[in-house]
């Protein structure tokens, strides 16, 4: 498993990390045994990166990986401690910039600490506020209050678009920002990773998968559970659209899937290519691939290992087919609205 150390962050972080959306809940039902398999697995693939929020299950994402660090213990490997992020923000009711008040932030804050039986959260993140929030001085200056007291370690952002992204790159203290990055969603590639490479800022990639379309197993015949946002939010009825399947027109997206198949011709799994593809760009630090399985949080965490001369043969031609079939079925939907 490969590592990165942003400057802004100070800490090195696995470059696969371990989404933990999907043990907590609006993925269908995840019991607490294959949720703590999942998490076991991935600290033996060597993941040391856990992204996790306080509306996650309403906590039981947290409280699920506060309970890994406490079976660790005195087993944790001190050389690569395990680095825990958080979210906060979207339990404000309601939810609006006049929301985020220091009162509500420190109680979130709160609830996240005891969650994760953590005295300093190593990561605290604005988990995709409203708009309004990224000009709100009043906001990021009791963030950096949480930090001096330390209360939190770092902080960082959450957010749904590119503009957003390079507001809170003006930031002095921003330590990171999370932003879908995938091969349906090329624009954080010119507009943010350069920026945020250059100031030292942590950049995480979450959905990568694009909610699973880039696993390739899926057909126009798939369904999914009710509870599942891939069944309730495909045109953001429950939240930012952008959020599932990237965006992207169902369709849309088995046909973008079947063109990148054809590249890789068999010789790598697309989920694989497409997790290896993302460490592979500049400015890249993490990315936060969910699973719901002890064989899925394996083969994320295989993705980790540096590519070797075959391998990145495979991934050249991979790159090309998705710029390819990005400008062709997927640039004029996506680019303007994220």
């Amino acid at each position: 498993m490969q590592h990165r150390t942003p400057a802004r962050l100070g800490r090195a972080l696995s470059v696969i990390g371990q989404g933990c959306w999907q043990i907590g809940a609006d993925w269908g039902t995840v019991s607490d045994e294959s949720a703590n398999a999942v998490l076991d697995t991935a600290v033996e693939a060597g993941v040391t990166f856990f992204d996790t929020a306080d509306v996650y299950g309403d906590g039981r994402s947290e409280r699920l990986v506060g309970a890994l660090r406490e079976r660790l213990g005195s087993d944790e490997d001190p050389s690569r401690p395990l680095f825990a992020a958080t979210k906060a923000s979207r339990r404000a009711d309601p939810f609006a910039a006049e929301s985020m008040t220091e009162e509500n932030l420190r109680a979130w804050v709160e609830r996240s600490r005891q969650n994760l039986a953590m005295d300093t959260l190593d990561l605290l993140q604005l988990h995709c506020p409203p708009p309004a929030v990224y000009r709100d001085d009043r906001v990021f200056d009791v963030l950096d209050t949480l930090a001096q007291e330390g209360r939190i370690a770092a902080w960082g952002v959450s957010v749904e678009t590119c503009e957003e992204a390079l507001l809170s790159l003006e930031r002095e203290h921003l330590a990171s920002i999370q932003i879908i990055v995938n091969p349906f969603r090329l624009k954080p590639l010119e507009q943010v990773l350069p920026l945020a490479d250059e100031r030292g800022v942590a950049i995480i990639a979450r959905v990568p998968l694009a909610s699973g379309l880039l696993t390739g197993k899926f057909s126009p015949d798939s369904r999914f559970a009710a509870d599942d946002h891939r069944s309730y939010n495909r045109h953001g009825e429950a939240f930012d659209q952008g959020e599932t399947f990237s965006g992207v027109a169902y369709g849309t997206g088995l046909e973008a899937v079947a063109r990148l198949e054809a590249a890789l011709a068999g010789q790598m799994p697309l989920a694989e290519a497409s997790l290896r593809w993302i460490v592979d760009q500049r400015g890249i630090t993490a990315v936060i691939p969910g699973a719901s399985s002890s064989d899925q949080a394996r083969a994320n965490a295989a993705a980790g290992s540096a590519a070797t001369p075959e391998q990145q043969e495979i991934l050249d031609r991979f790159d090309a087919a998705v710029h390819a079939t990005y400008d062709e079925l997927l640039r004029d939907s996506i680019h303007p609205r994220w």
